[in-house]
């Protein structure tokens, strides 16, 4: 004889069922065992970068990332002392890389950074820079060529902000060169902006980084003649680690520029070593 069952019963029995489900898995559970929750996924590493390095930076964060995966590097680039400045106003970065180490001294001074991360890790150089299509001779005139009639335009970073376009100055100075060439000058925001003025046709040479000239996708562009370093005060660049939620990270990754893979990166990039 078949029995029908109420809905009150099956519902009934369905809870009994789902009841019983919960208290097995309990049970499957040794005594003590944590919770399984998924790995926290690490910030992203935000750093404020010197615009002389936005090529060499490009190469050493995907090294880096070679090794660990899970870490994100976004970069800004821009011109030193507006970096620094962003920073002062409370931009959010982890990492300040400057062409200028007494920028990051300066940061430090104020308690914006954590006490004892204040690094140099290289040496900047300038050089003379024209597009392969220019009749101009970097390599034969060097500085002498910013007075040439035939030169127009003459770009450069502006010293205000940039230390390549202080270096830049100095180094037209000292060659005699700066009162031919300051109707010239045509003023980038940063050293990298320099190098596209001439590039576009803006300004028919540079004086720029010579990492930038160096640097894979542009050294088929053109010619240059490093300028000599008795022309310019040193340019140590230094950096520093920020305060904020991404210090670890930070702290690993300037570890990472101190090591000996980072410093044959720089360079290649026409870089010296910061103990040179």
């Amino acid at each position: 004889m078949i029995r029908h069952r109420s809905g009150a019963q099956v519902a009934a029995a369905a809870v009994l069922l789902i009841a019983a489900g919960l208290l097995f898995a309990v049970r499957l559970r040794s005594p003590g065992q944590p919770t399984l929750r998924p790995p926290p996924v690490p910030l992203p590493l935000r750093i404020a970068a010197a615009s002389d390095l936005r090529f060499a930076l490009d190469e050493l964060t995907a090294g880096y990332r070679q090794t660990r995966p899970m870490v994100s590097a976004r970069v800004t680039y821009g011109s030193s002392g507006t970096l620094y400045a962003q920073i002062l106003n409370g931009a959010p970065f982890d990492l300040f890389m400057s062409a200028d180490v007494e920028y990051p001294r300066q940061i430090a001074m104020r308690g914006l950074a954590v006490a004892g991360t204040e690094f140099t890790y290289a040496v900047g150089r300038l050089a003379v820079w024209v597009k392969t299509t220019s009749p101009l001779a970097p390599e034969r005139s060097g500085m002498q060529l910013l007075a040439d009639a035939r030169v127009r335009r003459v770009a450069m970073a502006n010293p205000a902000t940039a230390p390549y376009g202080r270096a830049a100055e100095a180094a037209m100075r000292r060659a005699n060169v700066y009162e031919h060439a300051r109707a010239k000058l045509v003023l980038g925001e940063n050293v990298a902006q320099a190098l596209q003025f001439v590039q576009s046709g803006a300004a028919d040479v540079g004086v720029i980084a010579l990492s930038l000239a160096v640097a894979p996708t542009v050294k088929d562009m053109g010619r240059y003649w490093p300028v000599p370093l008795d022309l310019y005060p040193r340019m140590e660049q230094g950096g520093i680690v920020l305060k904020t939620d991404a210090i670890d990270q930070a702290r690993a990754f300037r570890q990472y520029l101190l090591g000996d893979a980072a410093r044959d990166v720089l360079e290649r990039y026409g870089f010296y070593s910061s103990d040179h």
